[in-house]
């Protein structure tokens, strides 16, 4: 009873292991869900998000800085005594006796404080901010090509997916084909004209087949949960295409990089801001202006305010010379602008080698794709009057075995072959993709 007992907790443990639900998707179902789930999207959008808080600090260049405040004491200090007591206007006559002065009692003193400052020329401040506002644009346009990267991957697992049900298909027919031929050889075997190698040939073949088969279906179930992450999704769920990999039929004339491409536009508007830095540390050696005021409440109660009064005025600073700090940003910031401008020409060099490696390899796998087709057309032939010839007897079982394999091998070089091609132009469309 016990070993029944555990029998059937391993039969339900294996239907819950191998029970798997089944969905059916197309690929813009997938995008549509990229968009608004994928992590590395989301991420991407996190920078642009950052950036742009950067840039809306730099409003400080321009904007006042508004402060408030309420502060209490209580002192015998003469000094602060005596001012305390100025600042709430409640001096005497009796208040300048030299004992008072020189010994005041305790007083209580609360201040109420509205501050300004206001900046009005900050010339390396608005270089500062031109900065900010290019690095803002630069993750925008990184943004805008992390996106379409993403669509990209996308679109290969996707293509990826058809293909493993393409395998599974091929395999499964391939399988049905040599269990028939199997049947065959049996009766061939049972009648004297076969030997027992034959029947072993083939069923080592259909183990082949077997083997095979499992793997391509594991396939299935690995891209399946790769697409599931990209999604940010369910990874339990079994992925099926609803329609099957076939051809795409596209031509591109364009043969240069564009130059509005995001990632390129990224990089220009990176360069752009180190050379906005560049200027704003060369323009710290100028003074700045910049206007401050103040108007207070004074009383010995607290948030009250009988006495009051307000302060306003203007600063014209000049730091002439802090060292030699200044002047060491200026020299980084300088090599950091011709680093970068270095940098965005090499990446358009790279980019322009990529779509040129880009386009032979589409004409490569167009003229394979070509080769693979035929191929697989004599290889059916092959097969098909092989087997007719074995069904009479007239073909020796290894012929037989040979043509099968290759046909099911012709078969999956002809679906990778298209494949290749879907992916080689989609690839060539990323490249030239503003």
């Amino acid at each position: 009873m016990k070993k029944i007992t555990t029998l059937v907790w391993i039969l339900l443990l294996c239907n819950t292991g191998f029970s798997q639900e089944v969905m059916l998707v197309t690929y813009q179902d997938i995008i549509n869900n990229v968009s608004g789930k994928n992590q590395t999207i989301k991420m991407s959008e996190q920078d642009v998000l950052a950036a742009k808080g950067e840039f809306n600090q730099t409003n400080a260049t321009l904007l006042p800085i508004i402060s408030v405040s309420h502060t209490a004491l209580a002192t015998t200090n003469p000094l602060m005594a005596f001012g305390s007591k100025l600042n709430q206007e409640i001096l005497t006559q009796t208040d300048f006796n030299p004992t008072l002065l020189n010994a005041p009692s305790q007083i209580e003193s609360y201040a109420t404080r509205l501050e300004i400052f206001q900046p009005l020329i900050n010339i390396d401040g608005i270089y500062q901010r031109k900065a900010a506002k290019a690095m803002f644009d630069a993750s925008k346009s990184q943004f805008k090509r992390t996106t379409a990267s993403i669509k990209l991957e996308v679109y290969k697992a996707y293509m990826q997916l058809q293909l493993a049900y393409k395998t599974v298909s091929v395999l499964e027919l391939t399988k049905n084909s040599a269990m028939e031929n199997k049947r065959i050889a049996n009766n061939s075997y049972k009648q004297g004209l076969l030997q027992k190698t034959d029947i072993l040939a083939l069923e080592v073949r259909v183990t082949e087949i077997d083997n095979q088969l499992q793997f391509a279906k594991s396939q299935i179930n690995n891209i399946s949960n790769y697409v599931s992450v990209l999604i940010n999704q369910n990874t339990d769920t079994i992925l099926k295409p609803t329609d099957s990999l076939t051809i795409t039929v596209s031509d591109f004339s364009e043969k240069a990089i564009p130059e509005n491409r995001s990632d390129i536009q990224a990089l220009q508007s990176k360069t752009k801001a180190y050379e906005q830095l560049y200027k704003a540390d060369k323009m710290s050696f100028l003074p700045r202006l910049n206007a401050f005021g103040s108007y207070e409440l004074y009383d010995d109660k607290i948030f009250q305010g009988s006495a009051n009064g307000y302060i306003f005025g203007a600063e014209l600073k000049w730091d002439v010379f802090e060292g030699s700090k200044r002047i060491g940003k200026v020299q980084k910031s300088k090599a950091e602008f011709e680093k970068s401008k270095i940098q965005l020409q090499q990446y358009q060099a790279e980019s322009q080698v990529e779509l040129n490696r880009a386009n032979r390899m589409l004409q490569d796998i167009k003229n394979n794709l070509k080769l693979t087709s035929f191929a697989l057309q004599q290889s059916r032939e092959s097969l098909r009057i092989r087997s007719n010839r074995f069904k009479e007897g007239l073909e020796k079982t290894s012929d037989l075995l040979v043509a099968e394999t290759q046909f099911a091998q012709k078969q999956l070089e002809y679906y990778t072959t298209i494949f290749n091609h879907n992916y080689a132009l989609a690839y060539l469309k990323f490249l030239l993709q503003n």
